[in-house]
């Protein structure tokens, strides 16, 4: 469940990257940052987040462990 959350919302993020109803808007978000920049600030820190819950929830740790070299068989065995 965890890893199709994440997927999810990879998907929505990658559709929320193109952000082309920015492009005409010359406001400025408090006063200094034009819309877009802001948007891009907010989005890099959606991406940061979306990053920790992939570690935390969908990381291959099957992979890790074999990586590292670590199962039974091994354990088994006279050093």
């Amino acid at each position: 469940m965890g890893k199709l959350v994440v997927w999810l919302l990879f998907l929505l993020m990658f559709l929320l990257h193109q952000d082309f109803w920015w492009w005409d808007d010359a406001g400025l978000v408090f006063g200094f940052m034009p819309v877009g920049l802001a948007y891009h600030a907010g989005f890099s820190v959606a991406c940061a987040i979306l990053g920790w819950l992939a570690i935390k929830f969908a990381w291959p740790t099957h992979l890790e462990e074999f990586a590292e070299g670590h199962s039974e068989q091994d354990s088994n065995r006279p050093s």
